[in-house]
């Protein structure tokens, strides 16, 4: 499989996870300057930033790890956008998750850390 049909299946799962966990999806692979993000969603009265991050083991560390400054700086830009073009508000309450998957398709772990990290500038 190629990589996007790869991140593909990996979203899929994390919105299947995000429903299942009283969770709305909202839109996915939202694209905007030179980036996305993977998955918005409603979670109670937060609208939801979220970034899915596969490792098959951990051999590179674990998925967590792979989110550098420069992605939160970048999905913060997005998020702005987002509000400003979609949603026409800035006075709702947000927050940036992250969604971790690792392990075989047999055996993976699907984490949710909600309110993974703060606004990066």
């Amino acid at each position: 499989m190629n990589k996007r049909r790869v991140g593909s299946f990996y979203e899929d799962l994390a919105c299947t996870y995000i429903r299942e966990n009283g969770g709305r999806i909202v839109e996915r692979n939202y694209r905007a300057l030179k980036g996305e993000i993977d998955i918005i969603a409603r979670d109670g009265r937060y609208l939801c930033f979220i970034e899915v991050k596969y490792r098959k083991n951990s051999n590179y560390g674990p998925p967590e790890e792979a989110i550098t400054n420069s992605k939160k700086k970048q999905i913060c830009k997005i998020s702005k956008l987002y509000l400003y073009f979609k949603i026409k508000s800035f006075d709702i309450p947000i927050r940036y998750d992250v969604i971790t998957i690792s392990g075989e398709r047999e055996a993976l772990v699907v984490k949710w850390y909600k309110n993974a990290f703060e606004y990066a500038y």
